[in-house]
């Protein structure tokens, strides 16, 4: 039996939150929703009310006897009558508690906002901490109870959104309780069928931008190499400045700091113009390799460890090349880094596990959910994107779209005026 929460109404008495003082009606309806404690409403500029709560979750979806955890939501809304963008985040819901915070389907739509925080991640932790239901299926149980709760309040439409992991989140979600929206959208989304999936180094050496481009980023992951041994001082003195930590020596972390370099500096859209000339000083390497590919992302303890669990075990992730650095460095393979560099030796021990590649490919392929795909083309999630296979000209309503010269930052309202336009259309027929 389920152990039922009792709804925590706060009188706030803050000038700025003086719209939601007291109780609203929609606060009393919130509070009402079976499972949902802890309500407290949020400052604002785009919604009407706008609340965090948490939403009690099985911490395993399969047997129910495991115990429960809160789950932060963070609730927008604009009218009952309104569609709802339902946001099945990947990671954590700390930039929705900004006053000024909105889904971009939201502004474009004028539609409530429904923020799912993770499971495992900031506020959102079961304790005790059992890793062995942190799985995908976990999650999308979370979800689909979320949708079912609040369905209850909000009547229109509803929309199923996310970014990067978030975005496969909304494709998985989508292809296990199809049912649940009317409208799916997944930006930058990744499809990865192995840990280390094997596409991206391709697409780095070979695809990504003009060989100008990737010579130039070639040359400089070798400057970066050659002058490693003058750069190690600077490496080091910046690691403890910053209190930095890993599971590997500093040497290796360097080499794999500018392993990631290509990656990371064609993920985010860095002009390639802003790689250091050859005869540029140390100092100026140093932060040019600092900005764009830190040690920051090998540390531990990390923050994004849930993730990093997840990679190994479901959603998969990207390799590296060594044959750009061979010459210089000093590691014989990167084969299992992740697990190596990410993970403590407790959490190291599960092995990947396809089912989850496998049954999304097939109901994509198999079935026509009214979904759009957002990429950049740039991008090296793409190369392990569903834009690589997926075949929509026998679709009628599944599509596609890869934003030219377009990184990770790919969204709606940044797309060619002409993309743009069909899209809007597309989504708009979809919600009336």
């Amino acid at each position: 039996m389920k152990r039922p929460f009792f709804c925590i109404l706060l009188v706030l008495t803050a000038l700025s939150l003086a719209a939601q003082t007291d109780t609203t009606p929609f606060m009393q309806q919130l509070c009402a929703v079976e499972g949902v404690s802890d309500v407290k409403p949020l400052e604002t500029t785009k919604f009407k009310e706008k609340y965090v709560l948490k939403m009690e979750q099985q911490v395993d979806w399969k047997t129910f006897n495991k115990g429960t955890f809160g789950e932060r939501i963070i609730v927008g809304m604009k009218g009952l009558d309104k569609p709802t963008v339902i946001v099945t985040e990947g990671y954590f819901a700390d930039y929705g508690m900004r006053p000024d915070y909105e889904e971009e389907l939201s502004a474009l739509f004028d539609a409530n906002v429904v923020l799912c925080e993770y499971r495992y991640f900031a506020e959102s932790v079961p304790q005790p901490t059992n890793w062995d239901y942190m799985t995908v299926d976990n999650s999308l149980a979370d979800y689909h109870h979320v949708r079912q709760a609040l369905g209850t309040l909000f009547k229109g439409k509803w929309i199923s959104t996310g970014i990067s992991k978030g975005g496969q989140t909304t494709m998985f979600y989508r292809a296990t309780y199809p049912d649940d929206v009317d409208v799916s959208v997944s930006y930058v989304a990744p499809l990865n069928r192995a840990v280390e999936d094997g596409r991206h180094e391709k697409f780095l050496a070979k695809q990504v931008g003009t060989k100008e481009e990737r010579k130039a980023i070639k040359d400089a992951m070798q400057e970066l190499m050659k002058r490693k041994p003058e750069l190690m001082e600077l490496f080091k003195k910046y690691n403890a400045e910053h209190g930095y930590h890993f599971y590997l020596s500093e040497e290796d972390i360097y080499d794999y700091c500018v392993l990631e370099y290509p990656f990371a500096l064609w993920q985010w859209g860095t002009p390639v113009s802003t790689i250091p000339s050859l005869t540029a000083d140390n100092q100026t390497w140093f932060s040019n390799m600092m900005e764009v590919a830190g040690p920051d992302y090998f540390i531990y303890p990390n923050r994004f460890m849930p993730f990093d669990v997840q990679a190994s075990r479901e959603l998969g992730y990207y390799g590296y090349s060594l044959k750009p650095i061979k010459k210089w460095t000093s590691l014989k393979s990167t084969k299992g880094y992740l697990k190596e560099i990410m993970l403590p030796d407790s959490l190291r021990g599960y092995d990947f596990d396809p089912t989850l590649y496998d049954r999304t490919v097939k109901f994509l392929k198999q079935e026509d959910p009214t979904h759009i795909f957002i990429y950049g083309e740039i991008d090296p999630w793409s190369a392990s994107g569903v834009c690589t296979w997926l075949n929509c000209k026998k679709k009628e309503n599944m599509r596609v779209y890869v934003q030219p010269r377009g990184s990770h930052r790919a969204r709606i309202n940044n797309m060619p005026a002409d993309m743009k336009q069909e899209i809007m259309e597309r989504l708009t027929k979809w919600l009336q």
